[in-house]
């Protein structure tokens, strides 16, 4: 399946805010989880279906809703109805290749974005498409998969935090994106190690492998930045939202997180000029070796041009040639060889060549 951009035949001619999963199916049964608390209690269960939920309804509580399993469209249609969500909404959520985006309406605020993680045996970025309903009572999320980063964010809840129980479902959706974007520096920290390991390698032994290596970081820090770089965006729109789902006081909060996002995107960009460098570094020191090299087989030629010029005299077919005569010929015509290829060496060391 395309990573940089979902096939979309299905959607084709269709009206919009037609229901239709496009993506991968990351698990067999959807499953619902609700977190519901506030200053004094917290309680939280797995619910069979969406209906359930009503019982939340009119409690002076805060509840999150999560649902994991996205390709059940029956049910993203269910929690759509029960939290009277536009089709169009509903759409954006179980089509996972939407780009990070806000959309902003009368009574709650739609975020998309996704939840990265590192697999360390292929050396590839996963992503996983997050959508987050933010309204003055609810937190509504939708997952592709069970599993995520949310857990430190969970056990703030049950441990009694004052600050996550009492500041609304804004605040709570802010500290998941915080995980969500503390997430995405921890992967470019571990991509980042081993892309300045590659230095050393280039400048110790270059291998012909380690441009399948740079391209292949190269594929990975591009996709990382196609699913980093809009979230700078839609997290610097958030305190600029003019409904009440937002609430001031957070303000300073989302604000405190637009500098992570650009952290990480400032981060991104520098190891793209880093694998750049890199690619460049490799063809400066192979031509570097290949001009060595070239150099030495460049001074034996020379040095050879006038062994054979004079083995070429003495191997002519004429009769007539004094030396030819003499006894000591032979070792005389090695040695002048010999001195005529030292004296060459001298030569070209004097001047540098080697």
């Amino acid at each position: 399946m395309a990573r940089f951009l979902n096939k979309t035949t299905k959607q084709q001619g269709l009206p919009p805010g037609t229901l239709i999963f496009s993506g991968e199916q990351k698990m067999e049964q959807p499953l619902i989880r609700v977190m519901d608390f506030n200053l004094d209690k917290c309680s939280e269960r797995e619910v069979d279906n969406v209906e359930e939920i009503a019982e939340y309804e009119d409690t002076a509580t805060i509840t999150w809703v999560n649902i994991d399993g996205v390709h059940e469209v029956d049910i993203v249609e269910k929690a759509g109805q029960f939290f009277k969500l536009s089709a169009l909404l509903l759409e954006d959520v179980v089509n996972t290749g939407q780009r990070p985006k806000i959309i902003e309406y009368e009574d709650f605020t739609f975020i998309v974005l996704k939840m990265l993680r590192f697999d360390e045996k292929s050396g590839k970025i996963i992503a996983e498409q997050l959508s987050l309903v933010i309204s003055k009572k609810f937190l509504l999320t939708f997952q592709e998969q069970r599993g995520d980063v949310f857990e430190p964010i969970r056990e703030r809840i049950r441990s009694g935090r004052k600050r996550i129980r009492s500041f609304g479902p804004d605040f709570l959706a802010y500290c998941l994106l915080d995980v969500v974007c503390e997430n995405y520096i921890h992967i470019i920290e571990v991509l980042g190690e081993q892309i300045e390991d590659l230095e050393e390698e280039l400048l110790d032994d270059p291998k012909k492998e380690l441009p399948h290596q740079i391209n292949r970081f190269k594929q990975e820090i591009n996709y990382l930045r196609k699913c980093i770089r809009p979230v700078r965006e839609v997290i610097a729109r958030i305190p600029k939202t003019e409904n009440a789902t937002i609430k001031k006081h957070s303000f300073e909060y989302w604000r405190d997180l637009q500098e992570l996002a650009v952290h990480a995107n400032e981060a991104i960009d520098s190891y793209r000029d880093v694998l750049a460098d890199h690619l460049n570094l490799y063809h400066t020191t192979m031509s570097t070796k290949m001009n060595d090299i070239m150099k030495v087989l460049t001074i034996f030629a020379a040095i050879f041009i006038p062994l054979t010029f004079i083995a070429g005299i003495y191997g002519t077919n004429f009769e007539v040639l004094p030396e030819l005569h003499y006894r000591y010929s032979y070792f005389i015509m090695l040695g002048f060889m010999a001195l005529v290829a030292v004296g060459m060496l001298i030569y070209f060391r004097k001047q540098k060549w080697f």
